[in-house]
């Protein structure tokens, strides 16, 4: 089995990431400063407060690296977009990677199948 993408599928790979980077850089600075979903729950309904300072997220690698929805240590004009470009090339990085993965590993259970029903 080959593992090369027909033309049709990789140009529908390129065009659909090529859209979603498209939103995620010049629409996301149009986003919505007000609080999202959980945060505004949590002022409504007044526990806020008791949010953890040393939370769990804080401690992951890439922590450092981000800051609520934007890039740390990049100009304030910038650095949504950068965020959702980098957001968005890691999540399409990782499905691609779980993809491929799902299909070698179920390609070689197939070549497998058809080698030992051949053999009988």
């Amino acid at each position: 089995m080959s593992n090369k993408l027909p033309s049709r599928n990789l140009a529908f790979i390129i065009s659909g990431l090529g859209v979603a980077l498209l939103i995620a850089v010049f629409v996301s600075p149009f986003a919505s400063s007000d609080p999202d979903g959980l945060d505004r729950v949590s002022q409504d309904l007044k526990f806020e407060h008791k949010a953890s300072e040393d939370a769990p997220a804080q401690k992951l690698p890439f922590a450092n690296i981000f800051d609520e929805y934007a890039l740390k240590g990049v100009p304030e004009a910038v650095a949504t977009p950068m965020a959702g470009l980098v957001g968005t090339l890691a999540t399409f990085g990782l499905a691609y990677g779980i993809g491929k993965l799902a299909i070698k590993k179920s390609s070689s259970s197939i070549d497998h199948n058809i080698s030992s029903h051949q053999e009988e």
